[in-house]
Order: C-alpha cells, then structure tokens, then sequence
C-alpha cells in the first residue's frame, strides 16, 4: 500500500471510531441515562423497557392526580402491601379520608399499581423497583431522582402531598444486631431524601410485629427496638415533615411479663398468620386515618407561614 493510501486508511479508521465514540454517547442518552432515572441502576434496560408502558400511562394521566393538590396537604399517597390492603379495606381506611374532605390514593404490589381516591384502579403502577416496600427497597426509592413527572417510584410518590410508607411484618424478623443497625442506617438514607421535600409531609408507618408461630424472643425485641427508633426524638427531631405512626406499637402485645411480648397479641391474630386480623384492622384503621389526617393539619398550619422562604429555613 502507498503512502498517501496508508494515510487515507488512517483517516477513515478515525472517522469510524469517532462515529462509534458518538453513538455510544447516544446510546447513553437515550437508553441508558434514562434507565438509571426510572430504575435507579445503570444496568437495568430489560427493567427500563418493561416498565415503559406504564411509565407513559403515568405521563399521560399525571393531571389525574396533581389535579387533588391544592396546597392543602390533602392529597395522600399510601404505599404498602397486603396488611397494608387489609386496614385500608376492613377498617375503611378510604371513607374516613373521604369524610374528612381527603383524596386518598393507595399503591400496592406494581401489579396493583395506583388505586384513585374512588378506589377505582388507576390502571398503572409507580414502578417500585421489584416491588420492594422493605427497609432497603423503600431506601432505593428514595434514592432516586425526584423529578417534576412520574417517570420513577419516588417521583411518583411526589406528586402527592402526604405520603405514607409501610414496610411488611416480614420485616421484623431481625436476625441480629447488625441486621437492626443495617435498617436504620436504610432509614437515615430516607430520611435524607425527606428532608430535600419540605412542601411534602412524609408519614413512616412502623412495620406490625410478627405471630409468635414465626418469631422468638430476640426478634421480637429488636423489632421493638426499631419501631421505637422510628418514633424517637433521636430518629425525628430537626425533621418536622416527617412523622410516625406506631402501628408495632398498637398490634403488639406490650406486656413486658407475657411470653408474647413485642409479639402479635393474640386478639388481634387467627392460628400463626401475621397479617393483623379484621378485628385489629377495623380498630386501627380509623386511627390511622386520623393520625394522618392531624399531622397533615398540624404541618399545613406550620409551613403555611413559611412557604416563600427556602428549603433549607422552612420548618
């Protein structure tokens, strides 16, 4: 090969690399920086792209929901899973909402999704990364970007005013120490993100205490623990838009003296399921809606002479 076709060569391979420079720069554009907002993980395209359909159903129907939010902190979001189902169902949970002059919304299981405040499926899910509500899957969505459309889980969420998240009983089968610190350290990382929010009111509904058929002694007192922590000045002071309802504390048995305490009490259990039973449920569902419902009250009231001034000083 001459010289002058050598040099040419060599031009057209630096051509070439640079459009492969450039189209991989595209490919991240439109694929992978995407599936990072909507995931939370660079690797996680088949994720991206089966979550597609109900991220543009949620793009499309976000009027929908933002059309409930008057600045009021009236529209609520609740995220859970099956107990969660069952107090919002057996303890009318949505009518006490609704009586009280609330939107209501609910989120289960992806394959649930959204409920409105009708109660009527939305027909689309926020996307919560497999469905995780536990410690660390509620970590990860907080983790993500809070964007102004509901293109992820926590930018879902955002489009309320009040948001409630519950982890499952499962939960509080806390093997050892470390597992505890590891959970708490899960919540520091939510509670960071919280604290980025002050125009939302964040509510933390403590996970139920597990049927003594499936716990033991020393779970059952570092799921007490934890639950304390939650509530604690320790975990809430400095952090007024965030709150905590006990739910440990109102299912479990708090007889220090009783074989079952920290557990599930017994009048609110059938044989060794942990799911809270309909008596707990109609009980505690009112209260519930009502914890809520106050501190939602109380902290409209507070960041209503602060709304001009910056995150950072609002209450």
């Amino acid at each position: 090969m001459s010289v002058p076709d050598q040099s040419n060569a060599r031009k057209r391979a630096r051509k070439l690399m640079a459009g492969l420079i450039v189209a991989a720069f595209v490919v991240v554009a439109i694929v992978v920086v995407p599936t990072r907002l909507v995931t939370g993980r660079w690797h996680s395209v088949r994720v991206f792209a089966r979550s597609l359909p109900t991220i543009w159903q949620a793009l499309t129907n976000r009027a929908d929901v933002v059309h409930y939010s008057h600045s009021k902190f009236t529209n609520v979001v609740f995220l859970h899973h099956s107990v969660g189902q069952n107090m919002i169902e057996q303890g009318h949970v949505r009518e006490a909402f609704t009586a009280a002059g609330y939107d209501f919304f609910d989120h289960g299981y992806n394959d649930q999704g959204l409920r409105m405040p009708s109660g009527a499926p939305a027909g689309y899910s926020y996307n919560v990364p497999e469905s995780n509500t536990d410690p660390d899957g509620l970590a990860a969505v907080f983790s993500l970007p809070g964007l102004e459309l509901p293109v992820n889980a926590f930018s879902g969420l955002l489009q309320h005013e009040v948001i409630v998240i519950k982890s499952c009983y499962w939960v509080n089968n806390i093997k050892d120490d470390a597992q505890l610190a590891a959970y708490q350290a899960y919540y520091r990382t939510i509670r960071d993100a919280m604290d980025h929010h002050r125009d939302k009111l964040f509510v933390i509904v403590t996970s139920p205490p597990v049927n003594p058929a499936g716990t033991n002694a020393a779970e059952a007192a570092r799921a007490r623990a934890f639950a304390s922590w939650l509530k604690s000045a320790e975990f809430l002071d400095g952090h007024p838009n965030i709150v905590t309802f006990n739910l440990f504390e109102y299912l479990a048995n708090n007889d220090p003296a009783s074989a079952d305490y920290s557990m599930l009490r017994s009048a609110y259990r059938d044989g060794d399921d942990s799911h809270p039973n309909r008596t707990a449920n109609e009980q505690i569902g009112p209260q519930l809606a009502d914890f809520v419902i106050n501190a939602a009250q109380a902290y409209r009231s507070a960041y209503a002479g602060h709304a001009n001034e910056p995150v950072a000083s609002r209450p």
